[in-house]
């Protein structure tokens, strides 16, 4: 029987690595029958077992299930290491070079949403040896942060994506314009001055307004009025004529400047009133910047449609439009009208605070850019919805940081023990346990004191005989602990193995979580030689460090 639910939860632990830490029972059954043919008889005596197992393994971390299957059955590990797909596939009608963009707007600096637009793209042009523009969309004058200017670029760079080119819609308003009067020369485009809601109504019924069809003439002469600022904001609408009888009603006409006068534009300042909307500034734009592709979410395939008939109305060569499938992401703060405002309230710290999904705050915490690139290039194109995966980003991004990371000790809530029976205690420990990085040695002197967590102390019994990493064997006794010589035969007989941190020299530490979350503490003193870098706080986690007022301060990566 042990044999039997080993077979079934090798196949399980295989098949939750191969989706997202998630296995199908019904992919598992298939695979053990595959295997051991004999087995079909019992097929519906073995689905039981296979579904409770599957359960189990579905509810381990994905980084939990690799470690498991590394001691089960390494070889199917290793054939999915192999059977990884390590590139994207191929874009469709590639003719020449490759033009693609990147477009986020200036409310904020990018967040982890964005940068798999980011990644694809400049992945898709670096294979093609084509030319990716930065087109900051900055149309809205009601929401942008004007040091996202600035915040955009330095995080496209942190990640690795190559800008040949910035693009910033707020200097192209005249484009626009001589765009906006030829169309309204076609009679393509009307200026409606019907109020908003009585305009939505008419177009879910398939109506057209009263000024749909004035001539051209007398749109040209209503337009230059809305650029005169004879109209007030809401009163006059420059909208893309359709088709009113389009069976989706969101591609029936649709509004492409408004009127705004109660804003300044960080850039332009009042120079302008009328502005452009997104559908018809990007597709102007992607014409003129002669794109070959574009990535965009399936959220955006209406948009498409209404982009398509400023192409089909000037006979413009249209681009490739790929829709990928929406990722959800769960517990992740990646508006930024609500990080503003908690910024503003002083709930969060900044941009880059760990409770945070913007690039910023994922740097600070020790998350590399190369672990990001994989993930997305894994998802790829997908046009199917799926849900991130924290625990895979962190399984790529512990394999980049792992063979590089210091140990040392932390302890947190902690509690000081004095040593008794000893004057002077010397140990070591090596700053990494397969690399030759040296070693931290520790010296400690009467009063020989430490400090260990106040969970491990509360584990311990009265009597009880426990190891201090690297450094002794302790007893517990009336309150505090003693000495125990060094032998380490104490592990093999079930001694419990605690770390720890000279009391002498420790340095006060504390870690912010990504929940928000304090852990306050001693680190170390050798921690201070890795101010800036990753280190693996032992029995704790990967943490970045830095330093402030001469204390360290760690934010938290993962396990």
């Amino acid at each position: 029987m042990e044999d039997l639910r080993n077979l079934i939860l090798k196949y399980a632990l295989q098949n939750a690595i191969l989706h997202d830490g998630k296995a199908n029972y019904k992919a598992v059954m298939g695979k053990i029958m595959a295997e051991n043919p004999s087995l079909r008889s019992r097929a519906r005596e073995l689905i039981d077992e296979v579904k409770k197992i599957v359960e189990e393994v579905n509810s381990l971390g994905i980084e939990m299930q690799r470690r498991e299957l590394e001691e089960l059955a390494p070889e199917l590990l290793e054939r999915r290491k192999k059977e990884e797909k390590k590139e994207l596939e191929d874009l469709p009608n590639v003719r020449g070079e490759v033009r693609m963009r990147l477009a986020p707007s200036p409310s904020g600096p990018m967040h982890l949403g964005q940068s798999r637009m980011a990644i694809l793209n400049d992945e898709y042009v670096k294979r093609y040896g084509g030319v990716l523009f930065l087109r900051i969309e900055d149309t809205n004058p009601h929401n942008i942060l004007p040091e996202a200017y600035d915040m955009i670029p330095e995080d496209l760079e942190w990640l690795g994506v190559k800008v040949h080119e910035i693009v910033i819609q707020s200097d192209r308003f005249e484009i626009y314009y001589d765009y906006a009067r030829k169309l309204l020369e076609m009679g393509k485009a009307y200026i409606t001055t019907v109020p908003a809601e009585e305009w939505r109504k008419l177009k879910s019924e398939g109506k057209a307004t009263n000024d749909r069809d004035i001539p051209p003439e007398e749109q040209l002469e209503r337009w230059e009025k809305m650029l005169a600022g004879e109209y007030d904001e809401g009163e006059a609408v420059y909208v893309v004529k359709t088709d009113l009888k389009h069976p989706n009603p969101a591609i029936r006409d649709w509004a492409a400047f408004r009127i705004i006068k109660n804003a300044e534009h960080p850039r332009v300042g009042n120079r302008y009133i009328v502005y452009p909307l997104m559908n018809f500034s990007v597709a102007i734009d992607d014409h003129e910047l002669r794109l070959t592709h574009v990535l965009r979410g399936k959220d955006h395939l209406n948009n498409t449609y209404r982009q398509m008939y400023l192409y089909d109305y000037f006979g413009w060569e249209k681009p490739v439009y790929i829709h990928y499938g929406w990722v959800t992401m769960r517990d992740t703060i990646l508006k930024t009208s609500v990080i503003k405002e908690g910024i503003k309230k002083g709930i969060y710290s900044g941009w880059d605070d760990p409770r945070l999904g913007t690039l910023r705050a994922l740097a600070k915490r020790g998350i590399r850019p190369e672990a990001i690139r994989k993930y997305w290039i894994e998802v790829g194109l997908k046009s199917v919805d799926i849900e991130f995966s924290w625990d895979t980003l962190y399984a790529y991004n512990r394999e980049l940081v792992d063979p590089v990371a210091k140990r040392y000790f932390f302890v947190w809530n902690p509690v000081k023990l004095r040593i008794e029976g000893v004057d002077r205690l010397e140990g070591k420990a090596p700053l990494h346990p397969s690399k030759n990085m040296g070693f931290r040695e520790y010296v400690l002197n009467a009063p020989v004191e430490v400090y260990i967590t106040m969970d491990d102390w509360k584990s311990l019994s009265e009597g009880e005989i426990f190891r201090l990493k690297d450094l002794c064997n302790v007893k517990r006794k009336d309150g505090s602990v003693e000495y125990q010589g060094n032998e380490l035969s104490v592990v093999k007989r079930g001694a419990k193995i605690i770390h720890w941190v000279p009391a002498a020299g420790a340095i006060k530490c504390i870690v912010r979580m990504p929940d928000g979350k304090i852990k306050e503490g001693y680190a170390e003193k050798a921690a201070r030689e890795s101010i800036g870098n990753i280190v693996q706080f032992e029995r704790f986690g990967f943490v970045q460090l830095y330093e402030k007022n001469g204390e360290i301060e760690g934010y938290f990566a993962h396990r």
